[in-house]
């Protein structure tokens, strides 16, 4: 079912920061912030070769990445993303395998303009997973 890892996401407290770690000690090609308010983060997205890694900065008070990094400060691995070719057909499996999608079920419209679901990180050995449509 799932296809490609498509990202890993890391929650960060400072996105200029992290974005000058990745694009002047790594040497990587590191995209301009886009802020996606209804997500209540504002991400970069850091070109790989294989992938793409997506640093993730709160935006707006109630950001889902705000809890997170009051428990993790310096930040750290979020969630991860996999590619799927149709999310619905994906989400009736995972829900009918007893996995649990957070929300309210239904896609949302993530940073690439595509749909995107999330699953519960107890379901999936505690690691948030981020599906989306190809």
């Amino acid at each position: 079912m799932i296809g490609r890892l498509n990202h890993v996401a890391i929650a960060v407290p400072d996105l200029a920061a992290a974005s000058s770690t990745y694009r002047n000690t790594l040497g990587a090609k590191v995209s301009d912030p886009l802020p996606l308010p209804e997500h209540g983060v504002t991400v970069v997205f850091v070109e790989l070769p294989n992938t793409k890694i997506e640093l993730l900065e709160p935006l707006g008070e109630g950001s889902p990445i705000g809890k997170f990094l009051e428990k993790n400060p310096d930040g750290g691995m979020h969630h991860v993303c996999y590619e799927v070719d149709d999310i619905i057909a994906a989400r009736d499996k995972l829900k009918q395998e007893g996995a649990r999608v957070l929300g309210d079920g239904e896609p949302k419209t993530g940073a690439h303009g595509k749909l995107v679901l999330f699953l519960h990180p107890k379901d999936f050995c505690g690691t948030l997973v981020e599906i989306e449509q190809v």
